[in-house]
């Protein structure tokens, strides 16, 4: 097998040589990785960071602003592609330029699907369902009375159960 000849003929591309420099200049105007991943719920807000994590930043070969690797859950990457671009001017605005020109949205764990379980909550805990009185009960069962069906009436007791008893709740 022949040799396999280099294409660069000594040479080596400009951004791999500049790199350490942007990313040192990066630094020294106040763009830090470290700020970024303490403070994430203050700089993106507490929605946001519930949905995504930052993961990584890295220089591109352009030289000009990094790429902003969030982490999310499945369901939730949809929601975060779609805010994108207001993720980007949160991270910008708080460090006054554009240190960030791209976000990249990845489902999976950086360190691998074992290791790295994504273990996000998104919102509040949910809140006991609030059971049905007696007298609910007793009127969502004649309301649905005479519907001939068992399963219908049951599901309409159901529903009509869970009305009343959110209707109840929200009076007080």
């Amino acid at each position: 097998m022949p040799k396999r000849r280099p294409t660069t003929k000594g040479f080596a591309r400009t951004g791999s040589l500049l790199q350490q420099q942007i990313r040192k200049a990066g630094e020294s105007r106040g763009f830090a990785v470290t700020r970024l991943l303490t403070h994430w719920p203050e700089i993106v807000g507490e929605d946001m960071a519930a949905m995504a994590r930052p993961v990584d930043v890295k220089y591109g070969r352009q030289g000009f602003g990094a790429t902003l690797t969030v982490l999310t859950t499945g369901a939730m990457a949809p929601m975060v592609e779609m805010q994108k671009e207001q993720l980007r001017q949160k991270v910008n605005g708080v460090y006054g330029y554009n240190a960030i020109a791209r976000i990249r949205v990845t489902q999976t764990a950086p360190i691998g699907f074992a290791e790295g379980q994504a273990d996000f909550t998104y919102g509040q805990k949910a809140k006991p369902k609030p059971q049905p009185t007696p007298e609910i009960r007793a009127e969502a069962s004649s309301l649905a009375a005479g519907v001939g069906d068992d399963s219908l009436r049951q599901a309409l007791e159901r529903l009509s159960q869970n009305v009343l008893t959110k209707m109840n709740t929200q009076e007080r």
